[in-house]
């Protein structure tokens, strides 16, 4: 592969110190580092969700079962929502989203790396923080995700566990929030020369999509969770309407959130099923613009949609009417994408890798969940099936078969990157077909429990109603799809180990994360890349294919900028510091306002917030 190469005189050259040690992964900036603290301790919680849901569906397997008290059932499926979304799910996007974005847009690392490692330790402490819950003492969130006010109030739910709720997820929206604006201004100010944001990877625009949502709909959720807390901690009658206040306010700013969260949750995996289909396809994305557009359509439509989430509790025909419209209009841009990604596999040589089957499943799956979900959006229909099992069958086709199908796609599309090493494939498809069976023979029952009339949310149910059957092939299948993600562990175990190595390029990639070594070096370019394509890398690797596609002959592909200063922050403890502060400050919140840890925590982040400014004055 030749390469030609501009030189630019300029400084001094300063490269990063190499970080060695358990204590850099503590200061790391880096965010390749960051990326990769996001992916595991995502993981982990995706675990411990996960054993949430095998213990709901033994509770579920049988008749009249005693296995979990009603209590205790309540919590265990509400956390197992709460960990899924804001612990799991998220969290693992925004990991390959760390790790992968910079590099796809040719930058040496995120515009504010303190702040990348900030919104990493807040969410680390946030969840153990909510982790905590489930102490004896104190009891976890019992109300579901959606935690309907008034019953969330003190005289309804009278554990700590709501406090929980309240101030655990304000922190973890620090922590997104933080985020998200750091992925804006590095995706909108860091690209690479000549890369526009029509050249930009499609993986790369699904996350600047999300990052605007996050910025948009957390607020919302913020405002409806500081109600909250002022009616339990102060007294105040918000949602309480003896006392004047209005509990459908709290689903109307719960659900403005709400339902852009799916959105939040599913455009990343539709993303990254955008950047594997092409490379294992051997074609470029068909109709990349309208790709890239229908995502920001869905974004956009996702804040007009909240209201069918309540077409039960009698808004009146007009608003029912409206929001059963934007529901099913929502449907256009997700189907645009559907029909691009089988256009992208027709005519393709197609690559059968486990990441290549991951991408199709998601297809798959998230055409059932997208046939559902517009049922869903007619109100007769609706009021019919609303908090039933259908309900749940839809959201898991969705959220499971959508989003963990895809970011299970990215781990084995990504994992030679991040690691250098390759995974097994012959593990990986036992690991497809494994999850595949099983999740739809835990989820596709329940279409059928929700039209039977089972409702969400119960403990148990009396034999003989025709629900008996299905929620033991649905236990059963759980099982299934868990031996499924455990034999995932096992292949990502023996594969850091034993896995053979990889090289730059083992897929024989477009985008410009292949074009460096694997693992990347801290700042990832020797020199900056320079775009003429959506596919740059292509264009470096075959300059006379990129030439008959318009690239100019004996273009520069790389801008070397010989003595360039290249200053990228050092390891640094406070962003950690900070996070302990919030951490403490929340906890005295969790304990009905425990001055001493209040004020141990505002110290605590006052000294980081002081030495945050001194380094970056010193730099």
């Amino acid at each position: 592969m030749a390469t030609t190469v501009i030189t630019r005189e300029a400084g001094v050259l300063r490269l990063p110190v190499r970080e060695t040690g358990w204590l850099s992964w503590l200061t790391t900036v880096n965010h390749k580092r960051i990326g990769i603290l996001y992916l595991t301790t995502s993981l982990i919680f995706f675990l411990v969700g996960g054993i949430l849901a095998l213990l709901i569906r033994l509770q579920l397997a049988v008749p009249n079962n005693t296995f979990l008290a009603p209590d205790v059932y309540n919590q265990v499926f509400t956390m197992h929502a709460l960990i899924m979304i804001f612990l799991a799910l998220m969290p693992a996007a925004v990991g390959f989203a760390n790790f992968v974005v910079p590099i796809m847009i040719g930058a040496h690392d995120m515009a504010f790396p303190r702040l990348n490692a900030l919104s990493y330790w807040v969410y680390l402490l946030g969840g153990i923080l909510f982790e905590m819950s489930f102490l004896p003492l104190f009891g976890a969130p019992d109300a579901g995700w959606f935690a309907y006010a008034p019953l969330t109030q003190n005289q309804y739910s009278h554990s700590a566990g709501m406090n929980f709720y309240v101030i655990g997820l304000n922190v973890l929206g620090i922590a997104s929030i933080a985020g998200a604006i750091n992925f804006i201004v590095t995706i909108l100010k860091l690209r690479a020369p000549g890369m526009s944001l029509t050249r930009m990877p499609l993986f790369a625009w699904m996350t600047l999509v999300v990052s605007f949502l996050i910025v948009f709909a957390f607020p919302s959720f913020t405002i409806a969770t500081v109600l909250l807390f002022f009616d339990r901690y102060v007294g105040t009658n918000f949602f309480n309407p003896a006392g004047g206040g209005n509990p459908l306010l709290w689903q109307h700013l719960f659900w403005f959130f709400g339902h852009p969260e799916v959105y939040i949750l599913i455009l990343p995996a539709m993303g990254i099923v955008s950047e594997v289909l092409p490379t294992f396809a051997r074609k470029p994305i068909f109709g990349y613009t309208f790709v890239a557009y229908s995502g920001v359509a869905i974004g956009f439509l996702g804040f007009t949609v909240w209201a069918h989430h309540m077409f039960a509790t009698g808004l009146g025909p007009v608003a029912n009417a409206s929001f059963a419209a934007t529901s099913m209009l929502i449907a256009v841009p997700t189907g645009v994408k559907i029909f691009n990604w089988i256009g992208t596999l027709w005519g393709g040589r197609l690559r059968m890798t486990t990441a290549m089957l991951f991408a199709i499943g998601f297809i798959a799956m998230f055409i059932i969940g997208g046939i559902s979900g517009v049922s869903l959006a007619s109100p007769p229909i609706d009021l019919q099936q609303t908090d039933t099992y259908y309900v749940v069958a839809h959201i898991h086709y969705v959220l499971f078969g959508g989003t963990v199908f895809g970011l299970m796609a990215g781990a084995y599309y990504w994992f030679p990157k991040i690691t250098g090493r390759l995974m097994s494939e012959r593990l990986g498809k036992w690991h497809f077909w494994t999850q595949f069976i099983g999740f739809n023979l835990t989820f596709f029952p329940m279409h059928y429990l929700g039209i039977e009339g089972m409702p969400r949310r119960i403990y148990t149910y009396a034999p003989g109603l025709g629900f008996d059957e299905w929620n033991l092939v649905a236990s059963i299948g759980a099982f299934i799809m868990g031996a499924g993600v455990l034999l995932f562990i096992v292949n990502l175990l023996w594969s850091l180990r034993n896995g053979p190595p990889a090289g730059n390029d083992p897929w024989d990639g477009a985008t410009l994360e292949w074009s460096v070594p694997s693992p990347p070096p801290e700042h990832n370019f020797e020199a900056t890349p320079i775009v003429y394509s959506r596919r740059p890398y292509w264009d470096m690797k075959y300059p006379e294919v990129a030439h008959e596609h318009g690239v100019p002959a004996g273009a520069p592909f790389m801008l070397h900028e010989s003595g360039h200063t290249l200053h990228l922050p050092g390891p640094t403890y406070y962003p950690f510091i900070v996070a302990v502060g919030i951490f403490l400050l929340a906890w005295g919140l969790v304990l009905q306002v425990a001055w001493p840890l209040i004020i141990a925590g505002l110290a605590v982040g006052a000294i980081g917030m002081l030495g945050w400014v001194q380094q970056m004055a010193a730099d």
